[in-house]
């Protein structure tokens, strides 16, 4: 039970061990840390859209956490949402809401200007807003993986929903992203129903690359024009902060 505990844990809040065991390490580990940074200044009453498993909850200072997902059998049974919608309209009421957070999300949305709209309508006034999406990834969760957004498309499209952006990182911006792309090819190309297979394979085949990245990175250059995640603090307009 420790070990299975342990396991889910280093799977979105890597540590040394899932240099060993995540396939996504530097992927998940970047938007860790990003997130993390960032989780103090979301707070009050807080909506999760596309909550998945609520990795990132524990962070936040919440007087009330609420996870939101797409209605469906599976999502039902899978995640971990306190309210279920239709895919267009947020079963909430104008401005209730301090902060919003949708990670790896934006991504899987075919109508991103009514879906933004939606997020700042249930936000308050200079209510926050806190989205990673991925940049340099390929194709998942099919057939629902409808864009990529560069930090130019991704500002016009907050900004063009009445959000302005407060702080816009680039998570993991050097060579462990392409160490990154390689694991999650073999990753692909390897995964069996059987966790414990999949856990050897991630071993001996992945964890080689994860280590030579994390030495990589510390004596080459960063590039600002390749990463794997956008992470965006913005505010609703309107704000003290715009």
């Amino acid at each position: 039970m420790f070990f299975k505990k342990r396991f889910l844990q280093e799977q979105f809040q890597p540590g040394f061990l899932g240099i060993f065991v995540n396939p996504f390490y530097f992927a998940r580990k970047g938007l860790y840390q990003h997130i993390s940074s960032l989780s103090p200044l979301i707070s009050g009453r807080i909506l999760d859209v596309g909550c998945g498993g609520r990795p990132y909850e524990r962070l936040c200072s919440s007087s009330e956490y609420i996870g939101l997902e797409i209605d469906s059998p599976v999502n039902r049974e899978s995640k971990k949402a306190d309210y279920f919608y239709d895919g267009k309209v947020f079963p909430f009421r104008n401005g209730e809401f301090d902060s919003v957070i949708t990670n790896q999300v934006l991504e899987h949305v075919f109508n991103p200007d009514d879906f933004l709209s939606e997020v700042n309508r249930v936000l308050r006034d200079g209510g926050t807003l806190l989205v990673s999406i991925p940049f340099i990834w390929d194709e998942h969760e099919q057939p629902y993986d409808y864009a990529r957004y560069s930090s130019f498309g991704l500002k016009y499209l907050l900004e063009n929903n009445g959000f302005n952006i407060i702080e816009y990182r680039k998570s993991i911006n050097d060579v462990r992203a392409i160490f990154q792309l390689i694991n999650g090819y073999i990753y692909k190309k390897t995964v069996t129903q059987n966790a414990y297979l999949n856990l050897f394979i991630t071993v001996i085949l992945m964890s080689p690359f994860n280590i030579l990245g994390e030495l990589l990175y510390r004596i080459l250059s960063k590039n600002d024009d390749l990463y794997l995640d956008s992470v965006v603090l913005a505010k609703k307009k309107g704000s003290k902060w715009a």
